[in-house]
């Protein structure tokens, strides 16, 4: 195994990168987050009942075995492999490492959405928006549209990209793929509804720590994509500003790390995002982010990639030169 912060670290996670925009999540290999899918379900089912205490008690247990798991199994796999041969090691750490980012996978998901809808097939847009959020699809408009997609987009920059990476670099495959562990119960129990409400604490209350860093390290990033993007004149986006309107704005979200991308990209847009959606015919109110400036249109999802795509490669950059520094610092003192 590769160390993640080292340059041979970074080398890899270029190259893992590079198979997820070319691959993605093929469905002919099997996916590390589908595995685990199915376990968190399977013992969910089976934990998941007593009193709320015993619910809190099972719900922590299952965050330690899930996570504790999933990082021991794949060092244990890799430090085999390696023992067989360095190759196989290299080879199984970056295809673990691509399963853990989501960087064509979320901008295939945007694009499905941005066709239809530049095409005003509201349907189709609505069909393909439903793949990607929980909420209501049914009767939203192009506007209402947008606002999903966007808000999908920004949110997932996180912990579909910036979040692994992070993780990679600290700790190579294992922890990114802990990491992606720590999401996926949280996905799947970490809501405040009646059946998960002590089951998941545990698992939401570590996918907000987890998290913590790697969503405001994203706000850095799409910040300096926003400026980068519009001093070379590709799209005129709102920088200026924008970091302090995020901090204004981002504490009204009611998760800790979600309103931290979505206001940054909301300021930089200049629109509005939040307020209500309909999840199974209930309203949710959601503080608004951002202000608006301008309306929602579809144009707005593609420079929302553009900042997804600008945000993780400016994140490399930056991570590349905190270890050429390190390195340079270390070397000095020698």
């Amino acid at each position: 195994m590769i160390p993640g912060a080292t340059f041979g670290g970074i080398v890899l996670v270029i190259f893992a990168i590079a198979i997820d925009l070319a691959v993605g999540d093929p469905r002919s290999l099997p996916h590390p987050v589908v595995l685990m899918g199915r376990f968190i379900s399977a013992f969910e089912r089976l934990w998941n009942r007593g009193t709320a205490q015993q619910r809190k008690v099972s719900g922590f247990l299952l965050t330690i075995i899930v996570v504790g798991g999933v990082w021991g199994i794949s060092w244990l796999t890799l430090a085999l492999l390696e023992r067989l041969h360095p190759g196989l090691a290299l080879i199984a750490e970056l295809w673990l490492l691509s399963t853990t980012l989501a960087i064509k996978g979320l901008g295939d998901a945007a694009r499905a959405v941005i066709q239809p809808l530049t095409h005003g097939d509201l349907p189709a847009a609505r069909k393909a928006l439903g793949m990607i959020v929980g909420r209501d699809t049914q009767t939203l408009d192009e506007a209402e549209i947008t606002r999903g997609t966007v808000e999908t987009v920004a949110e997932n920059t996180v912990d579909g990209i910036i979040a692994p990476l992070f993780f990679a670099f600290i700790g190579g495959a294992p922890l990114a793929l802990a990491y992606k562990a720590v999401n996926t119960l949280d996905s799947m129990v970490g809501y405040k509804n009646q059946r998960y409400v002590d089951f998941g604490f545990a698992s939401a209350k570590l996918d907000d720590l987890a998290n913590w860093v790697p969503a405001r390290l994203t706000v850095l990033c799409l910040w300096l994509a926003g400026l980068l993007l519009s001093l070379a004149g590709i799209v005129r986006l709102r920088w200026q500003g924008a970091l302090l309107g995020t901090c204004r704005d981002a504490p009204r979200h009611p998760s800790p790390n979600a309103g931290w991308p979505e206001a940054m990209v909301a300021r930089l847009l200049g629109v509005q995002l939040g307020a209500t959606n309909f999840y199974g015919g209930e309203a949710s109110h959601r503080a608004t982010l951002g202000e608006p400036l301008e309306q929602l249109r579809v144009a707005h999802i593609s420079t929302t990639l553009r900042l997804m795509h600008g945000a993780w490669i400016l994140f490399m950059l930056l991570f590349a030169g905190v270890i050429a520094g390190l390195v340079f610092m270390l070397r000095g003192s020698l």
